[in-house]
């Protein structure tokens, strides 16, 4: 039997390990401030958020398919396809259309190619990873050769007025510093996606599909049409990610967000969610988001060259993965000396 204390300190940790990321977080922020006195400021803090916006976004479509078990490499290149093709297609129409149509045509083309993945994974029962890599490959190859592969700085009238708002604002060494608006459209998204996973039917499927598949079908779950709607999801949250990208760039580059795969995943992982499947958490992704960010931040300051901060991030997820499979490893065995002590009784 567990005493308080025991019980209070599992809470503080999390189901996720969130109260770990969360200490090692605070402990990497006073680091770098006992380091570089200016590294705690609303300026840093403003742009770290910032920074964080577009990777808080992609992090939440990759965790729902981590949670089911599943692996996605291919939403940079739907996030970059949806984001990029709206554009052409607005500018093209020749009718300077609204940041409501904008968002609507980029997440109807989110939806299409994340039904693309999900239809090709539940029908032939395809390896995640090897269907998304594909489809990787078969997204940007269409968008260069028939949507287009020139460079846009001239966006959408409400794409532009977007890029420039900021919510707050707030003086920092002599000069005032602000707040992106699109932090708040992010943190109603975490609260949504965190409601979807935790208190609807679709979220406990997802949790079922990745503990066990087979168990969930006899659970009464509709594994093929959960696995379909999910990869649904993370391309719409793939576009979404696409859209704040460009606006907050204030430029379309069809070669842009290609090759983030390696820091979102870390951020997820990190985050607590299971690379196995069934386990994670909204909460835990953002925080490995910020993680991230404050690590490539700190690296920055520092004065050390951008491909260090590729290796730190690749350190980082090769550690949290082999905490996950160490920490499998060892619960799998307590089930098989609880069986024994069972038996034997």
């Amino acid at each position: 039997m567990s005493s308080p204390a025991t019980t209070r300190l599992a809470s503080l940790r999390g189901t996720n390990n969130e109260g770990v990321l969360a200490l090692i977080l605070i402990v990497l922020v006073v680091i770098m401030t006992f380091i570089n006195s200016d590294f705690l400021s609303a300026g840093t803090l403003f742009a770290i958020l910032r920074s964080s916006i577009v990777p808080t976004v992609l992090a939440l479509g990759v965790l729902i398919v981590i949670i089911s078990g599943g692996i996605d490499v291919s939403f940079p290149a739907i996030a970059i396809f949806s984001a990029y093709t709206t554009v052409v297609l607005v500018q093209g129409s020749g009718v300077d259309a609204g940041v409501l149509v904008v968002l609507a045509i980029s997440l109807a083309l989110g939806a299409l190619l994340g039904l693309v993945n999900g239809g090709l994974i539940a029908r032939f029962k395809l390896p995640t990873l090897i269907v998304t890599l594909g489809t990787q490959g078969i997204f940007k190859g269409v968008l260069l050769a028939y949507v287009g592969s020139r460079y846009i700085a001239d966006l959408p009238l409400g794409m532009r007025t977007f890029s420039t708002m900021s919510v707050l604002t707030v003086p920092d060494g002599g000069e005032n510093t602000s707040l992106h608006a699109l932090v708040v459209p992010v943190i109603v998204l975490c609260l949504v996606v965190n409601a979807l996973l935790r208190n609807t039917m679709f979220g406990r499927g997802v949790y079922a599909i990745g503990n066990d598949t087979e168990a969930a079908r006899r659970a009464g779950f509709s594994v093929m049409k959960l696995q379909v709607i999910l990869y649904v999801v993370a391309g719409v949250l793939a576009a979404f990610g696409g859209v704040l990208h460009v606006t907050l760039t204030r430029s379309a580059n069809p070669q842009d967000l290609l090759g983030t795969e390696l820091d979102t995943i870390a951020a997820v992982v990190l985050g607590g969610a299971s690379i196995f499947g069934g386990r994670g958490s909204v909460l835990g992704t953002v925080l490995g988001v910020l993680l991230i960010q404050v690590i490539n931040n700190s690296l920055i300051l520092m004065g050390i060259p951008s491909a260090w901060q590729r290796t730190a991030v690749g350190l980082l997820l090769v550690i949290g993965v082999g905490v996950q499979a160490i920490s499998a490893r060892r619960a799998s065995r307590r089930v098989f000396a609880h069986r024994e002590v069972v038996a034997q009784a």
